[in-house]
């Protein structure tokens, strides 16, 4: 397969950060920077990639604590999905509980479901998936076959829901009607913790 996808653990909840890219091309997409980017930086040079864009899944301070300072560095956007500016730019991203002050992101472009974004090469469909925020998304290389679902879907579990603007019905209903009729091969890369694919997660995980 012709995708890279680095997998980068940062900042004090052990967010996964990723870094993707086509081999033969090293054009970068940097997802759900959640901290450290001096290390995230780091890690672009040693792979040799130029990055194109930021995309996040959701708004937390986890997903998103490095995403200006990258966004400088490279002077590259950030995209993140419609409803999630509320949180992006609030205190709803948690930042003050953790007692992060002043965290507060807006992003370049506001994203619409099943909108298509090409970036360095690749394809990423834009899958909103309400429930761990009103504004998480997923984004999914359909023909690689590689999702990243963010805090939406985990390895036999999903985000939590008590956060504001979450709700554990609305994550059902987004995991059981819009991953969950993904194909069986499709590789989950979430936000925390290991990989999945939907079929493992069809089989060993009650959506219900």
């Amino acid at each position: 397969m012709n995708i890279r996808v680095k997998k980068l653990t940062v900042g004090p909840v052990r967010t996964n950060c990723y870094i993707v890219y086509k081999k033969d091309r090293k054009e970068a997409v940097i997802i759900d920077p959640g901290d450290e980017p001096e290390e995230i930086g780091r890690k672009i040079t040693e792979y040799g990639v130029v990055p194109q864009a930021i995309l996040l899944t959701h708004g937390h301070f986890d997903h998103i604590g490095a995403a200006e300072p990258l966004k400088r560095k490279y002077d590259i956007p950030v995209y993140a999905y419609e409803a999630e500016r509320e949180i992006l730019t609030t205190e709803k991203n948690l930042g003050n509980m953790v007692g992060i002050r002043g965290l507060y992101l807006e992003a370049d472009t506001y994203l619409t479901d099943q909108q298509l974004i090409s970036l360095g090469g690749m394809e990423f469909k834009v899958i909103s998936t309400p429930g761990h925020t009103v504004g998480s998304c997923c984004y999914l290389l359909e023909t690689e076959e590689i999702l990243f679902s963010g805090d939406t879907l985990f390895h036999y579990s999903h985000g939590r829901t008590d956060f504001p603007t979450g709700s554990q019905s609305a994550i059902i209903r987004s995991i059981r009607e819009r991953l969950m009729i993904l194909k069986d091969d499709i590789f989950v890369y979430p936000g925390h913790e290991g990989e999945t694919t939907i079929g493992n997660e069809r089989q060993l995980y009650d959506y219900n």
